[in-house]
């Protein structure tokens, strides 16, 4: 499979279930002047090299969806879990947006499960992609459809994410979920400053009841 250009179906497929999340898209600086950078973080062990997923992945910002039929040649159900919509914009230091940023985020499935060569698990949900891209606009905002994170053994839920461009190089962090239990265990949350912490806390708001989506999540992504 060729690879295809980051975020091509980004747009389509997240207005439905959105509307709530559209309406409140960061426009002002100072939710962003409040925030310390996003500490920065390992891969971990869970990151799908580019060339793997250009060969095995569908990559685009819609996680809950994945293109072609399953294995069966049946078409592949949607994501398990609660759908999430997280947006936000990237910004710099001082709250100056940053068009064409490279943002992917990755994460494991409903059952606990990470999509990888290595991960040789069963229990994968075939609905759901585990990795996405997208790039930011002219405002620096960008947006994803995917899954609220749960838990796996000696994590607490969270989201990886990693930003490219040539004003700051690269920049690999984790988003966790404000108010989260099991956080206070979690052995990387331990160690990040409690500025650290607001810097990567989502703070999830729930969508209207009726929707395919039911959480939303306005987060800005800054770079220092």
């Amino acid at each position: 499979m060729a690879a295809r250009a980051p975020g091509r179906r980004r747009v389509l497929s997240l207005a439905a279930g959105g509307a709530a999340a559209s309406a409140v898209m960061l426009g002002a600086p100072g939710l962003a002047l409040a925030r310390t950078a996003l500490p920065r973080m390992t891969d971990g062990p869970f990151y799908p090299s580019r060339d793997w997923r250009a060969r095995r992945l569908d990559w685009d910002a819609d996680l809950t969806q994945v293109r072609g039929n399953a294995p069966d040649g049946q078409p592949r159900p949607r994501a398990r879990g609660e759908w999430l919509d997280l947006f936000g914009a990237v910004v710099d230091a001082k709250g100056r947006p940053i068009d064409k940023v490279e943002v992917e985020i990755w994460q494991c499935d409903a059952l606990g499960s990470y999509r990888h060569p290595r991960d040789n698990s069963t229990r994968v949900d075939d609905g759901f992609q585990g990795f996405g891209s997208s790039l930011s606009d002219g405002s620096g905002r960008f947006r994803f459809r995917t899954i609220r994170p749960v838990p796996y053994p000696g994590r607490t839920p969270h989201i990886h994410v990693k930003l490219r461009h040539a004003s700051f190089g690269e920049r690999t962090s984790q988003l966790f979920v404000a108010g989260e239990p099991n956080n206070a265990r979690d052995f990387l949350w331990r160690q990040l400053s409690a500025e650290e912490q607001a810097a990567c806390e989502m703070q999830l708001r729930p969508v209207a009841a009726g929707e395919p989506v039911k959480w939303h999540v306005e987060m800005p992504l800054v770079v220092g």
